[in-house]
């Protein structure tokens, strides 16, 4: 635990832990760092006085040493004679505090703060910003999540099991015309939760109006005729004032949920939607590999998503267990189990965000999934896993179903596949083959 045996948070304050790798002594370097994201830079001036220090200076409380290595990890400049010809480049967690005073409860400023031009500085070969302790004066300058995850629930009247979803597939391509077909054939086959592709926004093929007029009557005759509500994530990023009249119309057609990618509409694009909005925030996490890919740099979702809880989001992606990208199974579970950590310790005002699951996700997965967060508290989405299923689009829904019923019920997969066909074959098609 970053901060676990460091005295409670003030009101005041906040507090980050970074992992860091530099060639200078640990503690000149982290003194650069909070120098530079607070009153300091590179010489001192003259309206930085004692006073100004002492009340606006970041503090760094604590260093952690690691290990040494002796290489670095990122292309470095030039370093000064003292250190050396073949320095060694220590690495540690440290944790550095700010007064609130410095930024306020302001996202965008909290951001510049502790992600900002530290990510620069000659004196790190290696820096990634790991967690964040924040002070309850963000709970309340900012909404946080409308629905999260009781109130997806809720929506959906869904309970007990996790929320069954997928994404329309091909991701680009479709006309509004063939994405209502695709619904159509979702909804007859018991999906709960569909969503549009992070590529498939406002394109000249299948505009966002269009699409909602098309998919929406479908949605709708489903739920008169079945007693089913259904939900879909429409994605709306945009302009601004593009965005506020796709969310209208939206609204305007019964939908419950829009979507944006986080990081292309920004933190204020997103606390602004939140403002207004009437349904469901979907959030994508396109471009986290920026972030996150290299161990030497960027963030982990600890932090990261705080910014996104408190912006307003009710659903974040966390990828899925032995997905088709680089991260690990580990940082999947600790980017779930994120989602759902208390922010605030006076007080909690309930800002957890449902988790959603995908990339590569099959029926295959789910044990490995529920063994991992304990939980059903989850959007376990499987585009190719559901329509690739080879009996079929009801049979990829169903294999999915069963799945986690085999998982809460506390059966093998294999034992449940043996009177559940629909199973059966999402594991022999979608099961890893064993190397000899």
């Amino acid at each position: 635990m970053p901060f676990a045996n460091l005295p409670p948070l003030p009101r005041d304050r906040l507090r980050a832990c970074y992992w860091i790798e530099t060639p200078f002594p640990l503690a000149e370097a982290a003194a650069v760092l909070a120098g530079e994201q607070s009153c300091g830079t590179f010489t001192r001036l003259p309206g930085e006085t004692d006073a100004l220090r002492a009340a606006a200076g970041a503090i760094v409380e604590r260093i952690t040493a690691l290990d040494a290595v002796s290489q670095p990890s990122l292309p470095t400049r030039s370093l000064p004679a003292r250190l050396g010809h073949t320095p060694r480049y220590q690495r540690a967690e440290i944790v550095v505090s700010w007064p609130l005073a410095n930024l306020g409860a302001s996202l965008s400023a909290l951001m510049a703060t502790v992600a900002g031009n530290l990510f620069e500085l000659r004196e790190f070969s290696g820096l990634r910003l790991l967690d964040l302790q924040l002070p309850a004066a963000f709970a309340h300058a900012y909404r946080g999540p409308q629905f999260g995850i009781r109130g997806t629930r809720s929506l959906l009247d869904v309970t007990g099991r996790p929320l069954i979803g997928t994404i329309i597939k091909p991701s680009v391509g479709l006309d509004a015309a063939a994405t209502a077909d695709l619904v159509r054939q979702l909804l007859a086959a018991g999906i709960d939760f569909i969503k549009d592709d992070e590529l498939q926004a406002n394109g000249p093929h299948n505009p966002l109006r269009a699409r909602v007029d098309a998919v929406m009557p479908v949605i709708r005759s489903h739920e008169q005729h079945t007693g089913r509500r259904v939900m879909y994530a429409f994605n709306i990023s945009d302009e601004i004032e593009a965005m506020r009249a796709h969310h209208d119309h939206v609204v305007a057609a019964g939908g419950n949920c829009v979507m944006v990618t986080v990081a292309t509409v920004g933190l204020a694009g997103v606390a602004w939607l939140r403002s207004f909005s009437q349904v469901a925030i979907h959030g994508h996490r396109a471009g986290w590999g920026l972030l996150s890919r290299s161990p030497a740099i960027g963030m982990d979702s600890r932090a990261w998503q705080q910014f996104w809880r408190l912006a307003g989001v009710d659903h974040l992606h966390v990828n899925g267990l032995r997905n088709k990208f680089s991260e690990s199974d580990e940082t999947v579970i600790a980017a779930a189990r994120a989602c759902v950590r208390p922010m605030f310790a006076e007080p909690d005002p309930g800002c957890e965000v449902m988790p959603v699951f995908s990339s590569a996700q099959s029926a295959e997965q789910v044990a490995d999934t529920y063994r991992g967060i304990g939980s059903t508290d989850l959007i376990y989405c499987c585009g190719g896993g559901i329509m690739g299923h080879p009996g079929g689009i009801a049979s990829g829904v169903q294999s999915v179903r069963e799945a986690w019923e085999a998982a809460t019920q506390g059966q093998s997969l294999e034992a449940y596949a043996a009177t559940h066909p629909a199973l059966a074959q999402a594991i022999q098609h979608f099961r890893p083959a064993v190397s000899a």
